[in-house]
């Protein structure tokens, strides 16, 4: 399909963190773009403040009269999306060109140097610190994040088109659309299971990422990922690796390693092991593309951050509250980590809100074994998302696995009183769900502004 025809974009599910992206994309390269989305969120509102018409009643009637043109008007969708959905439905039977966001990611960046990061965990925090550094070198670059960054409070950087930087998501296979020419692998540890039915399938999916590489691509894996490619790890035998950490203003310090040479005392302000990991993997990859190692250590050091990553509300003598966006066992353990090694002497309240009913019925003694490492858990109820009610699963149900003592259930409505109540320095709220909503209410009760 070529994109140069297309004068109109519509998006169904035009406030998720990819979709969003896609949209400013669009906008900026002048195209007329609209969506629907169901609900207004942050997001929502930033877009429109940008000049994108954003309506949330699933009715024909909204879609402006510029898009009933079906040869120059391109409709992208979430599969997120129901089926019965009334718009979609609507260009279905009308033939207009209808790609998944997945679809158009690979053909955005296929006629660019792409720059890929796969992964079931670190994906979005390794393409925003890629990001980064590469466009504070000015590479023309487009980068497309899963979540808000800090650094530029979007989630596109955008200066030129020469180079693409991407998450690659495993999710609904969506990432064999693409073709990089560098790609690495973080983690491939079992998620999605109700997309591949068992971790052995995910794994498959991996590979056959791998095999999407340009004919001289170049491969990056975490070290010991039963694939072939460049290793890359924290204070190990990697080809790339961070040596000598050490903790300095709750960040690290570190001396980085690639297979010519080592530069020293590398400055980075994220905490935690993982992020630590993510640092790593991007100044590897960024160096393969061809960027002076010195410079992009350099542009490390004024990495902020993406919102809901170990995202700092308050940090205070008194109390420290914690964002992150953690949802799988795995990565509330990375957070657990953290926190601990920030932290080692304050007791630590964790606030979850399981994300997927079927993520929580297929890992919950693994989310129970997660958050029994807190202190003290309180528990929301499970955010559906895209699912329907699975029989026996419930928050209530992974409570009862949880080997703390000083746990409980809560509602959204009595949250803020029970955090309160809690003689925990450190708050931390976790989940990929509505809680985000919730973060800046907790923040002015602590802050005692309620």
């Amino acid at each position: 399909m070529n994109l140069e025809r297309i004068h109109n974009v519509y998006f169904i599910g035009i406030g998720g963190i990819g979709m969003s992206a896609l949209a400013r994309y669009f906008k900026s390269s002048g195209k007329n773009v609209a969506g629907y989305d169901k609900t207004e969120t942050d997001i929502t509102k930033s877009l429109i403040d940008s000049g994108i018409e954003v309506h949330y009643e699933d009715s024909i009637s909204n879609v402006d009269f510029a898009f009933y043109n079906t040869s120059t008007t391109l409709v992208v969708y979430t599969p997120a999306v129901p089926k019965d959905h009334r718009q979609l439905a609507y260009f279905n039977h009308n033939r207009y060109d209808i790609l998944k966001r997945s679809e158009v990611l690979g053909l955005i960046t296929k006629n660019s140097f792409c720059l890929a990061v796969a992964g079931t965990h670190g994906k979005t925090t390794t393409t925003s610190i890629l990001g980064h550094i590469l466009y504070q070198n000015d590479v023309k670059l487009t980068a497309f994040l899963g979540g808000i960054s800090e650094n530029y409070n979007s989630n596109l950087i955008e200066n030129g088109n020469e180079v693409s930087v991407v998450e690659a998501d495993e999710f609904d296979r969506s990432f064999l659309t693409l073709s990089p020419d560098i790609a690495c692998i973080t983690s491939m540890d079992a998620d999605h299971l109700d997309v591949y039915g068992d971790a052995s399938e995910l794994i498959k999916s991996f590979e056959a990422f791998a095999g999407k590489l340009k004919p001289d691509g170049k491969l990056f894996v975490k070290n010991g990922l039963p694939l072939n490619g460049i290793t890359y790890g924290v204070e190990d035998d990697a080809d790339y690796s961070a040596q000598n950490v050490t903790i300095k203003n709750g960040g690290y310090v570190f001396d980085f390693k690639t297979p010519t040479t080592v530069v020293k005392n590398v400055a980075f302000t994220l905490p935690g092991r993982h992020n630590l990991s993510n640092a790593v993997i991007a100044l590897a990859m960024a160096t393969e593309y061809g960027v002076s190692v010195q410079d992009l250590t350099g542009a490390l050091a004024t990495y902020k951050g993406v919102k809901r990553r170990f995202t700092y509300q308050i940090q205070t003598k008194d109390c420290v509250f914690i964002d992150d966006y953690a949802h799988h066992p795995a990565e509330i353990n990375a957070v657990h980590q953290a926190v601990r090694e920030m932290y080692p002497n304050d007791k630590v309240l964790a606030v979850f809100q399981p994300h997927l009913f079927s993520r929580t019925r297929d890992f919950g003694n693994a989310f129970a074994d997660s958050l029994a490492q807190f202190d003290e858990v309180l528990l929301l109820d499970v955010y559906p998302a895209r699912e329907l009610p699975i029989e026996g699963v419930t928050s209530q149900w992974l409570l009862n696995m949880i080997k703390n003592n000083n746990k409980q259930l809560v509602s959204k409505e009595d949250l803020i009183e029970k955090i309160k109540k809690s003689k925990a320095r450190v708050v931390l709220t976790i989940g990929a769900g509505d809680i985000g909503a919730e973060v800046s209410n907790i923040k002015k009760a602590l802050s005692g502004e309620n």
